[in-house]
């Protein structure tokens, strides 16, 4: 599946309020679309240029809106970019940067039974969105996250067969897993050096002897 271009450089990260506003303004300009699918992709295709342009909440917005899509089409992602536009599915490479840069300290984590709201400058992210920002974050090393991400996934377990983005949060992990053995073998060979020959075999011939 072909991915939008090479991941921005960061410049900022929205607190929610704003790119919600921002969303808003722009479904309402965009409407009456022809069709709902072109509206999904004229204002999903507004969200990833401010992405591209550095502002990574937008991106999490577009990595949202691929796995509400990837939902409703019963998982597949050809349908998926069909909507949104070929070569713009936010892949792996994309939500794993946007995960790096979450700012953990500005993140809203409501408490079970919590009525307050969002401060004007939180961010808001999905349920599964912050436990893959926490995989992200323990594969970093991060022990605090790994606590919370080993505390969230007891708590998930009970709720999974009934929250549709688990398996998003599952596949994350399962790239992220596969990105670092990636990553650490071309170290590992380096440090072993070049594995050895193997001898050449010897062929039998047609009767049987070698």
């Amino acid at each position: 599946m072909a991915e939008p271009v090479a991941v921005p450089e960061f410049r900022a990260f929205s607190p929610t309020k704003r790119v919600d506003l921002l969303i808003a303004d722009w479904r309402a300009e965009l409407s009456p679309a022809p069709n709902p699918e072109a509206l999904e992709r004229d204002l999903y295709g507004k969200a990833l240029e401010v992405y591209l342009e550095g502002d990574y909440a937008f991106g999490a917005w577009c990595w949202f809106e691929c796995d509400r899509l990837a939902n409703a089409f019963q998982g597949r992602v050809a349908q998926v970019s069909r909507v949104v536009g070929e070569g713009r599915y936010l892949g792996f490479s994309h939500r794993k940067a946007i995960a790096d840069r979450v700012p953990l300290d500005r993140v809203y984590r409501p408490r079970k039974g919590d009525m307050s709201t969002p401060r004007p400058e939180a961010i808001v992210l999905a349920p599964y969105q912050l436990l893959c920002v926490y995989a992200a974050r323990a594969a970093q090393g991060d022990a605090r996250s790994k606590a919370q991400l080993e505390i969230a996934l007891g708590e998930l377990e009970e709720r999974r067969r009934t929250d549709p983005f688990t398996p998003h949060l599952e596949t994350f992990r399962r790239l992220l897993e596969r990105a670092q053995r990636a990553a650490s073998a071309p170290a590992a060979a380096g440090a072993t050096g070049s594995a050895p020959a193997r001898p050449a075999r010897r062929l039998r011939r047609a009767d049987g002897k070698m």
